[in-house]
């Protein structure tokens, strides 16, 4: 019983959207970092997603090629990404979309 609950639970999580990540910011005097510290677990996340997509034969889409990524670059990712493709995100995509985008153009492969 306490595996089929567990499981329900795990399907039912979901990725935060932008309109969340935005109302987090504003919910209290911390929402702002606790959406900074949202962004560096979903940037922490990307990166391990495509670490494990490529040890599985996936094709690298994000080539840090001995650039520097911090946790604090996360925000400024995001943000640019945004800019960058002003009115291309709506406010129910995830956050993770914004940030893989941003992650593939930023460290990009090609070139």
């Amino acid at each position: 019983m306490l595996i089929l609950v567990g499981s329900s639970l795990a399907t039912s999580v979901c990725a935060m959207s932008l309109r969340e990540l935005r109302n987090l910011e504003k919910s209290s005097n911390q929402g702002v970092h606790y959406a900074n510290y949202y962004l560096v677990g979903v940037m922490e996340g990307v990166l391990e997603a495509h670490r494990y997509g490529i040890r599985n034969g996936a094709a690298p889409k994000i080539c840090l090629n001995a650039r520097r990524l911090e946790p604090r670059h996360a925000r400024n990712l995001y943000e640019a990404e945004l800019k960058r493709n002003e009115g291309s995100y709506e406010v129910d995509m995830p956050v993770q979309l914004v940030l893989v985008n941003a992650l593939a153009t930023v460290y990009s492969c090609s070139g």
